[in-house]
């Protein structure tokens, strides 16, 4: 009974992150697909003033951060810290 409950908050959790990495990567096309769209349309009616910079900039330290939320558990998580310990007691 216990192990069923266990296996159900594991896949739920798992269910979770690749609901988390999805949006990510949702974000990240819809960065990709509009960047074109907004240079194309500063060059075309403004080609003076390069205000793209401000949205393509801004979007992307967006894009950053919610790449750093989603993946830092891979960077600096549970099994980052089990890894780096075996590393380390592995040199001596």
């Amino acid at each position: 009974m216990e192990n069923n409950y266990i296996e159900e908050q594991r896949y739920l959790k798992a269910k979770k992150k690749v609901k988390e990495i999805k949006g990510f990567y949702i974000h990240l096309a819809l960065y990709i697909l509009n960047t074109p769209i907004i240079v194309a349309t500063n060059l075309i009616f403004v080609p003076q003033f390069h205000w793209f910079w401000f949205s393509v900039l801004g979007w992307g330290v967006a894009i950053g951060i919610h790449a750093f939320v989603t993946f830092s558990d891979r960077l600096f998580g549970k099994d980052w810290e089990e890894r780096k310990i075996q590393e380390l007691m592995s040199k001596k």
